[in-house]
């Protein structure tokens, strides 16, 4: 009995998914606020001028 118990007490087989599904919140927020960001007219403004200065960097211009 006294084994049976001790098993009991550590199993953990459900923990798995309720750590999973937390994961999958934490991963869909972030996903949602990086979205947001990169869909910001800031971001893009500031996204537009690094890559245009890359390009002049290479191509000259």
């Amino acid at each position: 009995m006294r084994i049976l118990l001790s098993r009991l007490a550590k199993d953990e087989r459900g923990l798995s998914t309720a750590e999973y599904a937390v994961g999958t919140v934490a991963v869909a927020g972030l996903g949602g606020i990086l979205i947001k960001l990169l869909t910001s007219d800031a971001v893009k403004d500031l996204l537009f001028s690094v890559i245009a200065s890359a390009f002049k960097a290479i191509f000259g211009g």
